[in-house]
């Protein structure tokens, strides 16, 4: 068998998304056939996501009466030097923002972050609410970064590499910077942390469309936004005014969460609807984005960030509705990244 029997082979294997066969879609970067065995790269950016993770498993069917050994790995072709890209170890980078405080966008950006060091995926944290930072509390951070002057090595904790603004302030003191300040001291922790190789690294935007927004639109290469809201309608509106912000600067949103989405009373199993119902699904429907998935309002997600356990490694429905909201946003990471792939043929 050679690699042009191998490639007809691999046309039997369709994307989930792209709605056609990886080869056609230029999915498949090179393949070779040495002895017995078969190496074949494809181009899959979005490390652990479920829908990659099925291709893979399909190309592997594809081949499994060869009697070749399949050796598979994946990369998107990078076009630019590696010397001119910030972060070039760093494979997606997405940003949690919201449109207005109080919505739990933390809370979602820790956990999805979290979630995805779970499945096994190499993953960075990035707190980059400047005014109030607060994953150290929410990880239970204690340990602060290591620095030999030049560069800034990064704390760790449930398998995520940390950075917040809270390590480089003194316990309770305020923020009170002006945007050059804001932009000069996020664009260095952004070149001076060592982030090294990561599949994923989750930004915790603050809220609002201000400097630090603007700052990290122009500074890094975003796959993506995951756009947090509550079912009520002024978190809506303010959302819709986020969203609005990274559709100015031609960047990806990855989806709409919806935070607080009901309670369920543990007396008597009555299930109220606190903030209003349906407002971050009828939001994505009318902006044609994903529906992430919606977490319920629980007090389990409350002591968890308190005592700095995030709710996703634990059991039940809110750890099982946070497990959806990370295999959707890694899923359409990965859309993102392949339609590069297809958009750059």
């Amino acid at each position: 068998m050679d690699d042009t029997e191998v490639r007809d082979r691999l046309r039997e294997v369709r994307d989930p998304d792209l709605g056609d066969d990886i080869v056609s879609l230029g999915l498949v970067n090179d393949v070779t056939i040495e002895g017995g065995t078969a190496r074949i790269s494809l181009a899959l950016g979005a490390p652990f996501s479920p829908h990659e993770s099925g291709i893979a498993d399909d190309v592997r069917e594809a081949m499994a009466d060869t009697g070749l050994d399949v050796e598979l790995s994946a990369s998107i072709p990078d076009t630019l030097d590696a010397s001119d890209q910030v972060l070039p170890g760093v494979q997606n980078v997405i940003a949690v923002a919201s449109g207005k405080g109080g919505v739990g966008k933390s809370t979602v950006a820790v956990n999805l972050a979290a979630g995805l060091a779970e499945l096994g995926a190499r993953v960075g944290l990035f707190d980059a609410d400047v005014y109030g930072p607060n994953v150290p509390r929410m990880v239970s951070a204690e340990e602060r970064p290591q620095t030999d002057g030049e560069t800034i090595v990064p704390p760790e904790r449930y398998g995520m590499k940390l950075m917040s603004m809270d390590f480089l302030t003194g316990e309770d003191d305020p923020v009170i910077w002006r945007g050059p300040m804001v932009h000069k001291i996020i664009t260095q922790l952004v070149e001076d942390v060592e982030w090294g190789e990561l599949d994923y690294l989750v930004m915790d935007l603050p809220p609002g469309t201000g400097d630090t927004q603007l700052t990290i639109l122009q500074t890094l290469p975003l796959t993506g936004a995951v756009i947090v809201t509550t079912p009520q309608e002024v978190a809506l509106d303010d959302a819709v005014k986020g969203l609005r912000m990274f559709g100015k600067h031609d960047t990806n949103v990855l989806g709409i969460a919806e935070n607080m989405a009901g309670f369920r009373c543990p007396d008597c199993g009555g299930f109220h609807e606190i903030f209003g119902s349906g407002g971050g699904k009828a939001m994505a429907a009318d902006h044609d984005l994903p529906f992430l998935g919606g977490i319920p309002l629980d007090p389990d997600v409350r002591t968890g960030g308190d005592d700095g356990a995030p709710v996703v490694l634990g059991e039940g429905d809110t750890a099982d509705a946070f497990r959806v909201l990370v295999e959707n946003v890694a899923n359409n990471a990965g859309v993102v990244r392949r339609r590069e792939v297809v958009d750059g043929r």
